[in-house]
């Protein structure tokens, strides 16, 4: 008869049999698939053979992989319990079903769909950057609208074309994505990296308060009646964005594809309907808006001023440039090639949908309503009239004003991950969810904005100051790191290179300071005190990251794996003696030999009559009575624990808690709520390991 090791096996999943020859015994076989096998031995029909059936009764669960592990199954996220079923049916209602790592690629967008998750920003913001230089104008009357809307408007556009073509290039050189924090720290530094990815934070949370509350607006211009109920407009916009990124870069790209062209296409209708009514038919309509009555006398440094001002306002259309270069991983191969392209379509679409406003509200003298009607509001009105087509219009505004909070989405998320990743915030942020999405940034950019909107009460004009200070800062960090590496780098076009990212790092920082400087009373201010602060915080989060790295490091020359280790004195803390302890006070005792139970009581009749089961129940171990006058149960407790661990200072001391578990979820709030307290205060305990031994209640 052949050794067991030799004979030949038969393996089976889930309890059939193979026949394998003796020489492919176990290999192939990864040691942890063979820990879920049961193996039994049995006899063949010929004299002297046997064979090993294999059962596998964890197929579903576990798999094995050719490099020799094993991978867990979907199956393995079932849940067990009401509450937990409930729970997850509820979740891949809203979200959807988990996606497995392994669909990565499968979640990479094409360039239409990347235009309107990573453009719809930039796109929306000619809803309303017009808006915000009008009002800045307005206030030195009508002439001095009419004679610099235009101007200021087209200066804009040439500031975006030369940041769009700046970040081309940012895209080509640094194709993994992060935009301007990644760029920043490979060329300047932490500190740097750390102040432009501030800015970016506070920009992508500006963004979904400004571009919701935006929205709000085109719905209370269009209905009036709904403007008492903007904040909880708002607010219900923002859940419905978070909710919707939840579940996954392409859903989300399908979600909101359609809305995003549909408001290109009806606002270059628009623009088509109102050149032909002024250039063919010759017919203008005028605005019936009436100049403020106080009007202020401009010139001189004031006028220049005021211009600087009504400039770094209407800046806002600018807000979400870089949207595009920080998500390159997002789009399809080739991606950098993809990205600059959708880039470029992106650029030119604004800045035409910003001039066509532009000139619209000229021709048509629209002025800011003292009312809450917005500008795009006013022109489509006199455009198409109170008819479908102004509603239209309203609705398309509507629609990518608030789905510009995902480019927000897309990145705030994305950005998170890349700086959790170097250790600057918590790991959770850079763990996917069920969807392949960064769960914990979504949610953090939901909370945050939300919040956001309802302090300043959904109010677009009190945000918009807060806007684009924080945005031209990255944007001057990111050129002016590209300017550096040309330089130093000397790579294939470093000359054409350094020209275009010099003349941006130039042109953006002359931006940030001209807009804290003319919105400094306006709120700017809160930026230049809220980007220093969340440095701050970025830099010690990393801090603590690495006293703890330096501290958990394997050094083989200073430390080793013990190989005998000495019993721990075991402590098993007992409300009374009845059968869910007994499982515990075993487990105790294969633990160590020297093992306590230790009752707290203010009762010390109920004591008494505790000692007696004690000595039919468990004899070898020793029972302490600690009395608690001031009937506190865990203090005195965890003075005991702490006592024994100073008094033997060279041994771990282990927590054994009997804690049963109820059938039903709801049940266990009735329970357990001192072990709770209990394990929670022994965490922070040096030298002290908690054990639950559970008793689960089947009746």
């Amino acid at each position: 008869m052949a050794p067991d090791d030799e004979a030949p096996r038969r393996g089976a999943t889930n309890g059939r049999t193979t026949r394998e020859t003796s020489d492919g015994h176990e290999k192939g076989r990864a040691e942890a698939e063979a820990h879920l096998e049961r193996r039994e031995m049995r006899t063949g029909q010929r004299p002297g053979t046997r064979y090993v059936r294999i059962e596998r009764p964890h197929a579903r669960e576990f798999r094995r992989a050719p490099e020799g592990h094993i991978i867990a199954t979907e199956r393995v996220l079932e849940p067990h319990g009401g509450f937990a079923r409930l729970w997850t049916r509820l979740k891949r209602l809203v979200i959807g079903s988990p996606l497995s790592t392994a669909m990565t690629a499968h979640e990479r967008i094409p360039k239409i769909k990347a235009l309107a998750v990573f453009a719809s920003d930039a796109l929306s913001s000619s809803a309303y950057a017009t808006e915000e230089i009008l009002l800045a104008l307005v206030v030195a009357g009508t002439a001095v609208v009419n004679q610099f809307t235009l101007p200021i408007t087209l200066a804009i556009v040439a500031l975006f074309a030369i940041v769009a073509t700046a970040y081309r290039q940012t895209i080509h050189a640094y194709p993994g994505g992060g935009g301007a924090y990644i760029v920043t720290r490979d060329n300047l530094g932490d500190v740097p990296a750390l102040v432009a990815a501030s800015s970016l934070l506070i920009g992508y949370v500006l963004t979904v308060a400004v571009s919701i509350s935006a929205g709000v607006a085109a719905i209370t211009s269009a209905v009036p009646v709904l403007h008492p109920y903007q904040v909880e407009l708002a607010v219900f916009f923002v859940a419905f964005m978070t909710f919707a990124n939840l579940r996954g870069v392409r859903e989300s790209a399908n979600i909101f594809t359609v809305p995003t062209y549909l408001f290109i296409g009806a606002m270059f209708f628009m623009f088509a309907v109102a050149l032909v009514k002024v250039l063919v038919l010759g017919e203008v309509p005028q605005a019936e808006a009436e100049a403020p009555a106080e009007v202020a006398s401009y010139s001189g440094l004031a006028l220049v001023f005021l211009l600087l001002r009504a400039f770094s306002s209407g800046c806002a259309a600018l807000t979400g440039t870089e949207a595009i270069s920080d998500g390159v991983p997002a789009f399809k191969e080739p991606q950098a090639k993809n990205a600059a392209t959708t880039l470029l379509a992106m650029a030119i679409i604004a800045g035409l949908l910003f001039s066509g406003v532009s000139l619209l509200a000229h021709l048509y003298g629209i002025l800011p309503a003292e009312g809450h009607e917005t500008v795009v509001s006013q022109i489509a009105r006199l455009t198409f009239g109170g008819g479908p087509l102004y509603y239209l219009i309203q609705a398309a505004t509507m629609a990518i004003l608030i789905l510009a909070a995902n480019t927000a989405f897309a990145d705030f998320p994305r950005l998170s991950f890349f700086l959790a990743r170097d250790g600057f915030l918590p790991r959770q942020f850079s763990f996917r969810g069920d969807r392949l999405a960064f769960s914990t940034g979504i949610m953090a950019l939901g909370l945050v904005s939300g919040a956001l909107v309802i302090i300043f009460g959904a109010d677009t004009h009190a945000l918009i100051p807060l806007y684009a200070a924080g945005v031209f800062i990255s944007f001057t960090c990111s050129q002016s790191s590209m300017l550096r590496r040309w330089r130093t780098r000397r790579e294939p076009g470093w000359q054409r290179g350094t020209l275009i990212n010099g003349i941006g790092a130039l042109t953006c920082g002359m931006v940030a300071i001209v807009t804290a400087a003319t919105k400094f009373t306006q709120g700017a201010w809160i930026i230049l005190l809220i980007i220093p602060a969340i440095v701050l915080t970025l830099y010690l989060i990393y801090s603590h990251y690495q006293r703890v790295a330096d501290e958990l490091v394997l050094d083989p020359k200073e430390v080793s794996l013990r190989k005998t280790v000495t019993k721990p004195i075991v402590i098993v803390p007992l409300p009374s003696l009845h059968l869910g302890v007994l499982p515990a006070l075993d487990f105790a005792r294969a633990l160590s030999d020297n093992v306590t139970a230790v009752h707290v009581t203010d009762d010390l009749e109920a004591a008494e009559r505790l000692k007696d089961q004690w000595e039919e129940w468990a004899q070898d171990i020793p029972l302490v009575i600690i009395e608690s006058p001031y009937r506190s149960l865990l203090s005195p407790l965890l003075a005991y624990i702490e006592a024994r661990r100073k008094n033997e200072p060279n041994r771990l001391v282990t927590v054994v808690l009997a804690e049963f578990v109820p059938k039903h979820w709801w049940e266990w709030i009735l329970h357990n709520q001192t072990a709770l307290r209990l394990k929670l205060a022994l965490f922070f305990q040096p030298h002290t390991v908690v054990a639950d031994v559970p008793y689960h209640l089947q009746r």
